[in-house]
C-alpha cells in the first residue's frame, strides 16, 4: 500500500510545484495588496514556472492574459495588444525565406560548403558559426541572425552526424569527430532522454530542417521514436552549437548601434534628455564595443567548448593540415555529399537572391554613419522597419512561380508549407514576456525596483556600475531586453548626476548589460528560437548563461575602466550635463 502510495505521489510530482508555487507566493497580493506586489506575485509565478517546466513554456507564457485582468492591472484586451508586437511581422517575413530555403535545399548546400571548407573538428566549426551570426547581428536583429543561422547549423549538424555513421557502421556507432575523446567507456543514451516540448505531431516547430533528433514529449509518448540512439559526445556536439549561435547573436548585436533595440533606445534617450550631448555615434561606439565583442565571443567559445564538449584543447596547438583519420573519413563522406548534389537550381537561386537582397536592404536602411534608404521618405521616418522588410520579400515567396510557364503555376512556397515551419510556439513565449513586461511598468513595479537603487549613491562609482550592471543582467532575463533598458535609464541618469558622475559611466556598461540576457528561453526571442529546436533544455541554458552572463558583466567593466574612458571623458563631468546644488564629490 505504502509503495503504491508512493508510486503515485511520484507520478504526479509535477502537480505540487503547480499547486504550492501560488501558495507561498499568496501573501503577496493578499498581505500586501498592492499592484507592485501583485505584479511581482505573477512574475515570481511565472520565473518558477519557466525554470521547473513544470507546464509548457508557452500556456506559463500565456499566465498575464488570465492574472492581469484579475489584478486590475491590465485590461484584458491591453494585455491582447502586448502579445503582438513588430518582432512577429519579421519572424513571419524571416521564416518565409527558411521555409523556401528548406524546401528547395538551398540550406543544405550551405551548409556542405561551410564544412568542406572549416572542416569537421566541432571547436573550429563553432567558432566559425558564431563569429558569422555575431557579425551577422551586427547589421541586422539579432532573431533575423539566428533564424537565418540555425538551418544551417542544423544541416551541419545532420550531416557531421551522418558521416560519423556511415563511417562508423554498425561496429562502432559512437564514433567520435576527433581525437579528443579517447575514453575507454563510451556513454551513450538515446535522444529521447532528453527534454524537448516540440512532438513529433505538433507542427509548432521552429523551422526543423531534417532533424538530427526530434524528441517525443511526454504527452507524445506513444508516437513512434524520433530518432536512433546517439552517442553522449553527439549530444553534447548539438548543444554547444545552438547555445552558441544564440548567445553569439547577443554578443554581436552590441557591438553597433543599429545592432540591437537598446543601443537604439539608449541613443534616442540620450539625444532627448542631453541635447547638447554629441560624444555618442557610430564610429567611437563600435571602437569601444567592438573589443568587447571580440573578448566576450572568444571567452564564450572557450566556455561552451568546455562546458559541453570537453576539457582538451590540444586542437589550439596542433597543425592545422593534421586530420584523425575519422575526421578525414566524415569529411570524405561530406564532401560526396555535396558533388551528388549538383548545379544549383533555379528555385536555388532565387531564393539566394531574395536572402541577399532582404540582408541588404536591412544593412542600408538606416546605418546610422550615412543615410540609408529610409530616408527617401522624409515624411514616415521611423515608420519602416525591418519587419516591413521581411514581410515585403516574404509575401515575395507566394507570387514568384516556382517553374517556368511549361508546368502549372506553383508559387515557391504554400501557406501549408509556411504553416509547418512557422514557430508559433516561440511567438507565444516572446508574447509572454513583451506582456510582463508591459506589466511591470502599469503596476509601478518597474519604479519601485529602480527605487532600490538609490542608496548605490553612497558606494565608489565603480562599485555603483558593477551593482547596476548586475542588477540589469538579471531583470533583462525575465523582461523584454526593450522594457528594461526602458526602466533603467530614466533612473539610473538621474542617481549619476545626483553623484555627479558622467552619465554616459553609468548609462553605457548598463545599456550593455541590458543586451546579456542568457538564461532562460524566454529572455529574448533568439534564444526561444534556438530552443524550439529541442535540443537543449533550460538547465543547459541556465548553466551556459551564468558562465556567459559573467563574461559579459567583466568585459564590460573592463572596457569602461580602461579604453572607455579616454574615448568618452568618463573621468570628467560633461558640461552638457546639470549640476545640481548639492552633490557626492565622489569621482571615478
Amino acid at each position: 500500500m505504502r509503495n503504491r502510495l508512493t508510486q503515485g505521489l511520484w507520478n504526479y510530482r509535477t502537480i505540487f510545484p503547480i499547486v504550492l508555487t501560488p501558495l507561498l507566493l499568496l501573501p503577496l497580493p493578499i498581505v500586501i495588496g498592492t499592484k507592485e506586489a501583485e505584479c511581482a506575485f505573477v512574475l515570481l509565478l511565472m520565473a518558477t514556472f519557466w525554470v521547473t517546466e513544470v507546464l509548457p513554456l508557452s500556456m506559463t507564457a500565456m499566465l498575464p492574459a488570465i492574472l492581469f485582468p484579475m489584478f486590475g492591472i491590465m485590461t484584458s484586451s491591453g494585455v491582447a495588444k502586448s502579445y503582438f508586437k513588430d518582432f512577429h511581422f519579421l519572424l513571419i517575413g524571416v521564416i518565409c525565406l527558411a521555409t523556401s530555403i528548406e524546401k528547395w535545399g538551398l540550406h543544405r548546400r550551405i551548409a556542405l560548403r561551410l564544412v568542406t571548407m572549416v572542416g569537421v573538428n566541432p571547436a573550429w566549426l563553432m567558432l566559425g558559426f558564431m563569429g558569422g551570426c555575431a557579425f551577422l547581428s551586427m547589421w541586422v536583429q539579432n532573431t533575423s541572425a539566428v533564424a537565418m543561422v540555425m538551418p544551417i547549423v542544423e544541416a551541419v549538424l545532420q550531416q557531421i552526424l551522418k558521416a560519423k555513421e556511415e563511417y562508423a557502421g554498425e561496429e562502432n556507432p559512437a564514433l567520435q569527430l576527433d581525437e579528443m575523446d579517447n575514453h575507454s567507456e563510451q556513454m551513450t543514451e538515446t535522444v529521447s532522454d532528453t527534454k524537448s516540448y516540440v512532438g513529433p505531431d505538433d507542427s509548432l516547430t521552429c523551422v526543423q530542417i531534417q532533424p538530427v533528433s526530434q524528441p517525443a514529449t511526454t504527452q507524445a509518448a506513444a508516437g513512434p521514436p524520433a530518432a536512433p540512439s546517439r552517442s553522449k559526445h553527439d549530444l553534447m556536439l548539438c548543444k554547444a552549437m545552438c547555445i552558441s549561435i544564440a548567445y553569439s547573436s547577443n554578443i554581436g548585436g552590441i557591438t553597433t548601434l543599429p545592432g540591437t533595440s537598446p543601443n537604439l533606445i539608449f541613443s534616442e534617450y540620450l539625444s532627448q534628455t542631453y541635447p547638447n550631448c554629441n560624444c555618442i555615434n557610430f564610429g567611437n561606439w563600435l571602437l569601444l564595443c567592438l573589443p568587447i565583442s571580440v573578448i566576450m565571443l572568444l571567452l564564450t567559445w572557450v566556455w561552451l567548448y568546455w562546458l559541453f564538449i570537453g576539457s582538451d584543447f590540444s586542437f589550439l596547438w596542433r597543425c592545422r593540415g593534421e586530420q584523425s583519420e575519422k575526421e578525414r573519413a566524415a569529411r570524405k563522406v561530406i564532401e560526396n555529399e555535396f558533388k551528388s548534389l549538383g548545379p544549383m537550381s533555379s528555385q536555388e537561386i532565387v531564393t539566394g537572391v531574395v536572402f541577399l537582397v532582404m540582408v541588404l536592404l536591412w544593412l542600408t536602411r538606416s546605418p546610422g554613419f550615412v543615410p540609408g534608404w529610409a530616408s527617401l521618405f522624409p515624411d514616415h521616418l521611423g515608420y519602416i522597419t525591418d519587419a516591413t522588410v521581411a514581410l515585403l520579400l516574404g509575401l515575395l515567396f507566394f507570387i514568384i512561380p516556382a517553374y517556368g510557364p511549361s508546368r502549372r503555376y506553383e508559387a515557391m512556397i504554400s501557406w501549408k508549407e509556411f504553416q509547418a515551419s512557422m514557430p508559433w510556439t516561440v511567438a507565444l513565449l516572446v508574447g509572454g514576456g513583451f506582456a510582463l513586461a508591459e506589466g511591470t511598468q502599469e503596476s509601478g513595479l518597474s519604479l519601485w525596483v529602480a527605487e532600490l537603487l538609490t542608496p548605490l549613491g553612497n558606494l565608489p562609482v565603480l562599485a555603483t556600475i558593477t551593482v547596476a550592471c548586475i542588477i540589469v543582467t538579471t531583470v533583462t532575463e525575465v523582461a523584454s531586453n526593450a522594457a528594461t533598458i526602458t526602466i533603467f535609464l530614466p533612473i539610473l541618469s538621474p542617481l549619476a548626476e545626483a553623484i555627479h558622475v558622467n552619465p554616459l559611466y553609468v548609462l553605457i556598461p548598463t545599456t550593455l548589460c541590458t543586451s546579456f540576457s542568457f538564461l532562460l528561453p524566454v529572455s529574448n526571442p533568439p534564444n526561444a528560437i534556438v530552443f524550439a529546436y529541442g535540443h537543449i533544455d533550460i538547465m543547459d541554458m541556465v548553466k551556459a548563461g551564468l558562465g556567459v552572463n559573467v563574461i559579459g558583466v567583466l568585459a564590460v567593466l573592463l572596457a569602461v575602466a580602461t579604453w572607455g574612458v579616454p574615448l568618452f571623458s568618463l573621468d570628467v563631468y560633461p558640461d552638457w550635463a546639470p549640476v545640481h546644488p548639492s552633490f557626492n564629490t565622489t569621482a571615478p
